[in-house]
């Protein structure tokens, strides 16, 4: 390519700048963040309809669909999906700009983490954080394995914490602490009267168990498919307390985390039974690879790291 050329290209190039501004790449990152145009423009603090001429505005400017139009839903169109990473790491990088030293640990952390992690791991993670970098502002929200998987996906959390099995052909899923669980049921239950507890007794009584689409319901299903076990399920239920609470109520026989009946086991308000089910698990951290780019998502995943460490040097499973 001769100079005379690339001075035309370079002088037609600056003719027709693009202009897409910050104010029209934040709508846009919120509208896929929040999934609704309503909620981007409320958290940008604009009108819907300015919301809507941002986004109008920058697809005219890029010369082409960010967004498309399913029934009555906005959608990232497969050009919008493509752009969104390099928006967030262009927003990341003007937004760093308020902090003048740009290695400090400072700013919003947004944790997606299942259910068992979130209620007996996650607070001291976060307490342990919090007091290392005091200008952290956590977030946490807390959904069943499928539904972590899916905040990350389209960008509404930095690092999730997952229980079950899981592949994504995008997002960074890294192996962390191991977990057992636990077949349980009620002081009195026929079942703790069995010595040798088979498949034919696991198929005899109903089962209280999480809902399809978290980890722990995974592992489970798994371990009765691998014995040949079809168990009657009774009820399936997103929230641990009520499991435990219909178990000991004698409705059925329970099945989680080791963690979550350690105080209920020792007095005798759940009886742990000994099956020959494979129960173990382990949990996982995952992060969309930008995010990892983070000067506060790379020193929280340093901590997770920092714990599995220690589980290394003391080896116990998480649920013991």
């Amino acid at each position: 390519m001769c100079n005379k050329y690339i001075g035309c290209f370079l002088s037609h190039s600056l003719e027709k700048p693009m202009n897409v501004s910050l104010r029209q790449l934040r709508v846009f990152e919120a509208t896929a963040r929040l999934g609704r145009l309503t909620l981007a423009a409320e958290e940008q603090c604009l009108s819907q309809s300015a919301a809507s001429q941002s986004i109008r505005e920058m697809e005219k400017a890029l010369g082409y669909n960010v967004l498309i139009k399913v029934g009555r839903e906005l959608e990232l169109s497969d050009a919008g999906r493509r752009v969104l990473p390099r928006v967030r790491r262009i927003l990341s990088l003007v937004d760093g700009l308020a902090l003048p030293d740009i290695e400090k640990v400072a700013g919003p952390l947004r944790v997606a983490a299942s259910v068992t992690i979130a209620s007996y791991l996650l607070p001291s993670l976060l307490a342990e954080f919090v007091k290392r970098y005091p200008e952290v502002e956590p977030d946490v929200q807390i959904h069943n394995t499928e539904a972590v998987l899916a905040l990350l996906e389209k960008g509404r959390a930095h690092i999730g914490l997952i229980e079950g099995p899981a592949l994504h052909p995008t997002l960074h899923i890294a192996p962390w602490l191991a977990d057992r669980l636990a077949i349980f049921c009620a002081a009195g239950h026929p079942l703790t009267r069995v010595g040798n507890i088979g498949a034919e007794a696991l198929e005899q009584f109903p089962w209280i168990v999480r809902e399809t689409g978290s980890g722990t319901r995974a592992v489970f299903d798994a371990a009765m498919q691998a014995m040949g076990v079809r168990p009657r399920i009774s009820f399936a239920l997103s929230r641990q307390e009520a499991i435990k609470q219909s178990v000991r109520a004698g409705l059925g026989v329970g099945c989680l985390s080791r963690l979550s009946i350690v105080d209920e086991v020792p007095e005798r308000l759940l009886v742990e039974l000994d099956t020959p089910l494979n129960l173990t698990r382990q949990f996982s951290w995952v992060c969309a690879p930008d995010n990892r780019e983070s000067t506060v998502v790379k020193a929280f995943i340093d901590l997770l790291q920092e714990r599995e460490r220690e589980a290394n040097r003391h080896p116990f499973e998480a649920g013991e």
